[in-house]
């Protein structure tokens, strides 16, 4: 089949195992930050709503990406680590999965949501919060290989 556009033909790719690891940051400023580490935002778990929204994500990437294939996923963790300094949490998110495409759109979409989930559960402290640094950290299998940011 050729391609003229439109989602790419991988029915001839061999079905390996894939990951890809994503993260993006939330600058959060002052407010926001001592909220989230008190654990005292005014809409409940932060960091567990956060967890299921990036969770979601990534199961419906093909929905929002238009391009992507629909692929098994048979894994997903996220972490979030809080920096002092910058008064910032970055979230990490991993995506597992066997198949003939990779999963690293998976995994961004699943960093972007987590970080737009944060800055929505702590708008009310002040809307100058911004989201940044979202970028594939990794990937494994497939034809191209591995990659390492």
């Amino acid at each position: 089949m050729t391609n003229n556009g439109g989602m790419i033909d991988v029915s001839g790719k061999d079905i390996t195992a894939r990951t890809a690891k994503a993260e993006g940051c939330v600058l959060l400023g002052s407010d926001a930050f001592e909220a989230l580490k008190a654990g005292k935002c005014i809409k409940g778990d932060v960091f567990a709503t956060a967890k299921v929204a990036a969770i979601q994500a990534v199961k419906s990437t093909p929905s929002t990406i238009p391009m992507c294939h629909p692929v098994l996923i048979e894994a997903v963790s996220i972490d979030f680590t809080m920096n002092d300094a910058d008064k910032s949490v970055t979230a990490s998110v991993t995506v597992k999965s066997s198949g003939r495409t990779g999963v690293e759109m998976e995994a961004l979409c699943g960093a972007s949501t987590a970080c737009l989930t944060i800055y929505d559960m702590l708008k009310y402290t002040h809307k100058a919060m911004t989201i940044g640094r979202i970028r594939l950290i990794e990937k494994t299998g497939g034809k191209s290989g591995d990659y390492k940011r």
